[in-house]
Formats: structure tokens, C-alpha cells, sequence
């Protein structure tokens, strides 16, 4: 059995009727301003060509989930941390420190499109960054990392709930060991940047985390742990997560890619991170 939960803003009442006669809903209750849940449902097969685009139009996200689940019934949380857990991509925020930015975003989008292996598009773009004082890494972290929107509600929820939680990411530990220890995460895993003489060198120091990497990782830690991997999920935005996301229970597609959001299990357009607690409302 399912229910289908609407959330990002007001739901029209033609579209609520809409949604109760397709999917056949035993009752549909708002449970917030901008929350509605629509119990008992069938997913119709036409859904993504009949009610996915008066839904989009309405800027309103959706989501099918099993009926009665919550989210204390997760073991771990596993988040990809740029343009995910936060609003920025590091690497091309550094690249703007360098005068690069243009060039190393043009390669940061083409990989999280799918169209550039990662490892290549790391390697191409750290070289544009050799010679980078270090101290830079700081002024990024401090003047220009935001979480993104719901991450801290969202954290908390699922700390809460007894999840673990991981940041498993792409990007540098510099930025993932802080927001570890600043947020409370469990685990971090990501790439180190590898200085000489107080300057970034381009490369990073041992094996690059890529998206292989990040998915072994997930489910390493979901053996340890126990669980099984429908008591998994994985939050990211790219190609480069889908790996990761394919061995969650549960996927959220985050802002995310056309690409990611097409195998995600819940793609998030609108709301923000805390819109997965609302799943489980």
C-alpha cells in the first residue's frame, strides 16, 4: 500500500481532485499549510504524462512512499556534500580564487551531467588550481559555504530517529572533516588535497573518491552497521552519485541533474532537505 505525500506550497483543489480520482486515494488530509497526504493510493501508469507536469506547473514536489513507514524504521543517511548538504561546489569556488572559475565550472557541470568520467574531470580540474595558496581553503569554508536549505532541520530529525548519518563525497576533506565536527556526523569520507610549500599541488594525496568509491563506502558502512538496504538512504544531486544512490533503499534526487532525478526513488525540485521528514509525517 501507498500514500502520496505533496509538498513546496498550496494545493489547488482541482488538482487535489485530480490526484484522488487517478490514484484511486482513500482520503487526502493537508497536514500543513503545504503538506498534503493522500493515503492508500495506486500509482497510475500514466502518472509521469498526465499529473507530473500540473504538478511541476504548481512548483509542487511529490513523492510515493510505502504507507506507515518511518523514518526511525532507516539505520543511515548518507549525503553527497556539493550542491547537496551545501549550496556551492568547492572546487570551483576555489577556481575563483585562482581566476579559473569559468573553466573549471564548464568541467564540474559536464561531470555531474554524466558526459566526463570523474576521476578525469577531477584530475583536469585540480591542475587548473596548482600553485593555489592554501590558505584559500579557509577563506571558502568561512566566506562562502552556506548549508542548504532544510540540512539542519533535517539533521536533527534524523538524528533524532537514531539514523547514522555520513557525509560521502567527491569533494575535499578539508570541507567535509569541518561540517563532520561542526553538524555531528558520524562518518565523512572525500578526497585530500595535496599541498607543498603552503600551495595546493593540483593533485590529491592516495586514491580518488569517486563515484565507485562513494558507493562502496555506503554500503561498507551499511554492513557494519547491520542494516539492510532498504534501511538506507542516499541524498545527492549528479552522476556522480547515482552509484551510491542505487545501493539505498530509499534515493533522494536533491536540485538535482535531469540524469538523477530520473532513477531517484524522490527527486526534491523545490523544498528543501527537511522535505524528506515530511515523508514521514
Amino acid at each position: 500500500m501507498l500514500d502520496l505525500v505533496i509538498q513546496g506550497g498550496p494545493l489547488p483543489t482541482f488538482l487535489l481532485d485530480r490526484l484522488v480520482q487517478a490514484t484511486g486515494a482513500a482520503r487526502a488530509e493537508p497536514r500543513a499549510p503545504q503538506l498534503h497526504r493522500l493515503y492508500g493510493v495506486t500509482r497510475p501508469a500514466d502518472f509521469a504524462a498526465t499529473l507530473e507536469p500540473l504538478l511541476a506547473a504548481e512548483k509542487l514536489d511529490w513523492a510515493f512512499v510505502p504507507a506507515g513507514k518511518a523514518l526511525s524504521d532507516y539505520g543511515l543517511i548518507c549525503f553527497d556534500m556539493d550542491s547537496t548538504l551545501i549550496t556551492i561546489e568547492c572546487i570551483d569556488e576555489l577556481a575563483d580564487f585562482a581566476g579559473k572559475k569559468k573553466e573549471v565550472s564548464a568541467v564540474t557541470e559536464a561531470a555531474m551531467r554524466g558526459e566526463i568520467d570523474y576521476r578525469e574531470s577531477l584530475r583536469r580540474r585540480l591542475a587548473l588550481l596548482a600553485g593555489l595558496d592554501a590558505r584559500v581553503l579557509a577563506r571558502v569554508y568561512g566566506e562562502r559555504l552556506l548549508l542548504s536549505d532544510g540540512a539542519r532541520p533535517l539533521l536533527e530529525a534524523v538524528q533524532a530517529a537514531g539514523l547514522r548519518t555520513a557525509i560521502l563525497s567527491g569533494g575535499f576533506t578539508y570541507f567535509t572533516e569541518r561540517l563532520r565536527i561542526e553538524l555531528g556526523f558520524d562518518f565523512a569520507t572525500s578526497n585530500e588535497l595535496e599541498i607543498s610549500g603552503g600551495k595546493l599541488t593540483g593533485r590529491v594525496v592516495g586514491d580518488i573518491v569517486d563515484a565507485s568509491a562513494k558507493a562502496h563506502h555506503l554500503c561498507r558502512l551499511r554492513d557494519e552497521l547491520g542494516l539492510t538496504r532498504d534501511q538506507v538512504i542516499a541524498v545527492g544531486d549528479g552522476a556522480n552519485d547515482l552509484m551510491m544512490m542505487a545501493e539505498a533503499g530509499l534515493s533522494v534526487a536533491f536540485r538535482a541533474k535531469p540524469a538523477t532525478r530520473e532513477k531517484a526513488s524522490v527527486a526534491f525540485n523545490h523544498v528543501g532537505l527537511d522535505g524528506l521528514v515530511n515523508l514521514f509525517v
